[in-house]
């Protein structure tokens, strides 16, 4: 058996996991690995400027390939950096395998020079998070974690100090026999047939359907058409269940739509398919629930459910079909189609500028995005008003991508994801919808586009303020503050850093400079100048909402911020 290294047991063993590329920031800590990574042609180091960015960009390529992706920190403030983007990864459970260096092994526990304890830090966002102390460890350990991470879809944490990357052990081949599993589980026959009695009897069936229809796209629509029942998408399984689907009626939730709100209430009967959607006030407390989801610690978590059907949601529905009766009556389906045409109509008379403004309405910039995109384009987005725009005026159309961070919600995601994204798909168009404040955090990534040559394309909704905060102290009748942002000209910025940079105010300037960054080869930075003021409903109002509006606006005016208020209607109202 051959003598090798711990940093060539766990190189090696990336290697034949399908890794690529490991994301991170150099640090003598991870000498032992990066150098026997500039040994490799069938591996790469890619270097970001914050590890937080490594992570991020190593999900978003999980997310996309469904594969390990590898992200890396040094010893101290190098890992530490990392858990903001491990947190995504692991709530979005997308499989990740994040290599945190330690201090040297004989100094653990006399708080040497940047100790910390990574065993500990990470435990809360992985599935896996052990220290490699020994070199005889090496093998089983990293096979372990990489098991762990794909086949719990989540995060797996090796804590491996610098010297213990250089010792030598006996080490086989390495064999990651996960790569191969293609398990599948189904519910048992009573199961089924107690879900398929609820929805037999039921007179209006609504699904609310999430990420894990990913491969269940055909699986659903025959449901949807057996029960004639409309099909609400969570953000999550919007890029799944949103394109080339009849039966589709839009979101729920914070960021929704009516139609998607009124489907779900108007039920007496609602299928939830692998979805852990968390907003208990747009869910009915009384209504018969049946819901399917592969971790059955998912069930019943957000609101009473009837029957718990615990297994892959193809699979599941697959083996549900042949025991639905077809529904005859299709009023619920249709009422709930027209009422989706209705939303979908009123949010596209949003979406437009007046040539000769000063700022544009951050709607219309979202639709001319989803216009002129590629029919397979990626798109990332930063949370706050980017991801309410991205989930109602991108179009998925089952070739289309749209990764967020909708679980973790963290700010600043869109571009590390979006080059993350764009290395794993070298050939596919990638386009960052980013706040601007999202943007600012982790603005020094746009050095990384730069030294990758990565063509990606980042447009800055630049509102010169944290808008969605905003709009949550007005809801709460609060005063906003600490808000404002004092921006400066992006494009201009870009540019210094030897990036395209293109700003836009007007709206009648913006359909050509989207096709200008679409068309150039390289990353670009479009700087568009948005309104600060743009609410963003939720499909329903509650009635402390309107208090705290009503609050709000009077605090205004009272403290000699009225001009404020006049331009929230000016903004929204009198279009």
């Amino acid at each position: 058996m051959a003598k090798k290294t711990v940093a060539e047991i766990l190189v090696d063993t990336l290697v034949a996991a399908g890794v690529r590329r490991v994301y991170g920031v150099v640090g003598d800590s991870l000498n032992g690995l990066t150098d026997e990574i500039r040994k490799r042609d069938n591996i790469d180091w890619v270097h970001v400027r914050n590890e937080e960015a490594g992570a991020f960009a190593a999900g978003a390529e999980a997310h996309l390939t469904g594969s390990l992706a590898v992200c890396a920190g040094s010893c101290g403030p190098g890992n530490t950096h990392l858990i903001n983007g491990l947190y995504d990864c692991h709530r979005s459970r997308v499989p990740v395998l994040a290599i945190a260096a330690q201090i040297p092994s004989i100094e653990i526990g006399t708080g040497y020079f940047q100790e910390t304890h990574p065993e500990n830090t990470f435990k809360e966002c992985s599935a896996y998070c052990e220290l490699l102390g020994n070199p005889g460890q090496a093998v089983r350990m990293v096979e372990s974690a990489v098991q762990t991470a794909l086949t719990q879809r989540g995060v797996a944490v090796l804590v491996i100090p610098g010297d213990i990357q250089y010792e030598e052990t006996d080490a086989p081949e390495p064999r990651v026999p996960a790569l191969r599993s293609k398990a599948t589980l189904v519910p048992a026959p009573d199961d089924l047939r107690a879900a398929a009695d609820v929805l037999n009897t039921a007179d209006k069936v609504t699904i609310l359907a999430g990420a894990g229809c990913a491969e269940a796209h055909a699986e659903l629509l025959q449901v949807a058409e057996a029960l004639g029942a409309p099909v609400v998408h969570a953000l999550r399984g919007k890029e799944y269940v949103e394109g080339n689907n009849p039966y589709d009626v839009g979101m729920s939730g914070l960021l929704g739509f009516t139609s998607g709100y009124a489907a779900i209430m108007d039920a007496d009967a609602l299928l939830m398919l692998g979805t852990d959607f968390p907003y208990t006030q747009f869910l009915p407390p009384e209504t018969r629930t049946v819901q399917v989801d592969l971790r059955g610690e998912h069930i019943g978590r957000r609101t009473r459910v009837e029957v718990g059907l615990v297994g892959d949601v193809a699979a599941t529905l697959q083996a549900l079909l042949p025991i639905l009766n077809h529904k005859q009556d299709r009023r619920h389906l249709e009422k709930s189609l027209d009422h989706y045409r209705e939303a979908r109509q009123d949010l596209d008379e949003l979406a437009t500028g007046e040539a000769g403004d000063t700022s544009m309405h951050p709607q219309y910039v979202a639709r001319l995005l989803n216009e002129q995109a590629a029919e397979d384009a990626i798109f990332t987005c930063d949370v706050g008003t980017p991801t309410i725009w991205a989930a109602r005026y991108l179009r998925m159309n089952g070739r289309r991508r749209l990764i967020g961070s909708f679980n973790h919600g963290s700010m600043a995601n869109a571009m590390p994801q979006a080059f993350g994204a764009q290395l794993a798909s070298p050939g596919r168009q990638v386009i960052a919808l980013a706040g601007d404040g999202g943007f600012a955090m982790l603005m020094g990534e746009m050095l990384t586009l730069k030294q990758l040559k990565t063509p990606v394309k980042i447009v800055i909704f630049n509102n010169a303020s944290l808008a969605f905060v905003e709009l949550e102290m007005k809801a709460a009748g609060i005063l906003e503050y600490g808000t404002e942002l004092d921006n400066p000209n992006f494009a201009a910025l870009a540019e210094a850093a030897g990036v395209r940079g293109i700003r836009v105010s007007d709206p009648a300037a913006l359909p050509a400079a989207i096709a200008e960054m679409l068309a150039h080869p390289g990353p670009v930075v479009l700087d568009a100048v948005v309104k600060r003021t743009e609410l963003s409903m939720p499909p329903t109002i509650q009635a402390s909402q309107v208090k705290g509006f009503s609050l709000y606006a009077l605090k205004a005016i009272m403290s000699g911020r009225g001009d404020e208020v006049l331009e929230l209607a000016k903004t929204n109202l009198l279009r």
